[in-house]
């Protein structure tokens, strides 16, 4: 029944952009709309890499699923980039990891119930989060006085990037593998798409998560100021929740079904994804477009580092349990609040 609903809810995007350009309606109406629509199509995306993994063997497998299934935040942020909304780039970025990490794991765990959760794996996921975070400080710390977008942190930022994208090589190889296995095993139910259909389904998902992504970033200015909202919450939450709708859906589902330990993998393994692939992907391909400090805000590096000390200390016995589900989750929220009274960043 949800896979229905989502396949139908994929319509939306075309009608999007055709109301988008052919009725010109008002940002706040974009907005919404766009971000409707970007979550069938994060799930689209998602659910294509899964099939085409079928077909590849799980190292392409994990290499696709590693590569489109950040593609609508990977677009999101690039599009931002271009229109120099760089609180909105950073603030989805940190809003990504913060969210799986909390938000798509303790839904997990909430609706999984009592299980054992992988600890090498997991650990080594949490390692790459609290790595990333430290690394994170170099260019961050010197952007907590003055201006955050100057030259020098730019160049601060890319051999921190550079590091980060090694380490993602080096030490996700094996992750990537096992993660892309699990998750065809567990969908095995699903009947198969040739791998022609399935690369076809995502070229053109991804192309029209590009055309929608551009309304939403297009947007944000004028729904911010409507709603009241900082753009910075607005990215760092909203769109940060709509660009992982395909592994939320997908960690939720598999976890009600009594795979915790596979949900678990599917949350932590993304957020890892995140900070030491697509954050440094980000910060070098913007150099392209509009050079990207990586500068955090004290209130993003501290919703890192609470969330990985959280999540560690709660796995660390290595089981899963609702009651840790519901920890997260407060936590989760504790830290949304703290996005949401941060407001803007002041002016340096």
């Amino acid at each position: 029944m949800v896979r229905r609903i989502l396949f139908t809810s994929v319509a939306l995007a075309p009608i999007v952009v055709l109301v988008h350009y052919l009725f010109h309606p008002t940002e706040t109406v974009d907005f919404v709309l766009a971000a409707a629509a970007l979550i069938p199509l994060a799930w689209l995306i998602g659910e294509a890499t899964e099939h085409a993994a079928e077909h590849t063997g799980p190292g392409i497998g994990g290499f696709l699923n590693a590569t489109f299934g950040n593609a609508p935040e990977l677009i999101i942020a690039l599009f931002a980039v271009s229109a120099m909304e760089f609180e909105v780039v950073r603030g989805s970025l940190t809003g990504s990891v913060v969210g799986n990490l909390l938000l798509v794991l303790g839904f997990s765990l909430l609706f999984g119930g009592r299980g054992e959760i992988d600890r090498p794996s997991s650990f080594l996921a949490l390692g790459l989060v609290a790595g990333t975070t430290l690394l994170l400080l170099i260019p961050s710390i010197p952007g907590w006085e003055g201006d955050p977008e100057r030259d020098e942190l730019v160049k601060l930022s890319i051999p921190v990037s550079v590091v980060l994208l090694v380490a993602y090589v080096v030490l996700t190889w094996y992750s990537l593998r096992r993660h892309a296995a699990l998750h065809i095993a567990s969908d095995a139910e699903i009947a198969g798409w040739s791998l022609r259909f399935a690369l076809l389904v995502l070229g053109l998902a991804t192309v029209v998560t590009a055309l929608v992504a551009e309304i939403l970033v297009g947007s944000i200015d004028k729904f911010a100021e409507e709603s009241g909202l900082s753009e910075f919450f607005l990215a760092a939450v909203v769109i940060a929740i709509v660009g992982n709708a395909a592994e939320h859906g997908g960690a939720v589902v598999v976890a009600a079904r009594g795979k915790i330990k596979l949900a678990a993998e599917i949350a932590l393994a993304s957020s890892a994804q995140v900070a030491v692939f697509l954050i440094p992907a980000v910060a070098l391909l913007a150099l392209l477009i509009e050079p990207l400090a990586l500068s955090f805000r004290k209130v993003e590096i501290g919703a890192l580092a609470v969330s990985v000390v959280v999540t560690s200390i709660l796995l660390a016995d290595g089981r899963s349990s609702r009651l840790k589900g519901v920890i997260l989750i407060a936590v989760y929220v504790g830290i949304a609040v703290a996005f949401y009274l941060a407001g803007e960043r002041p002016e340096g």
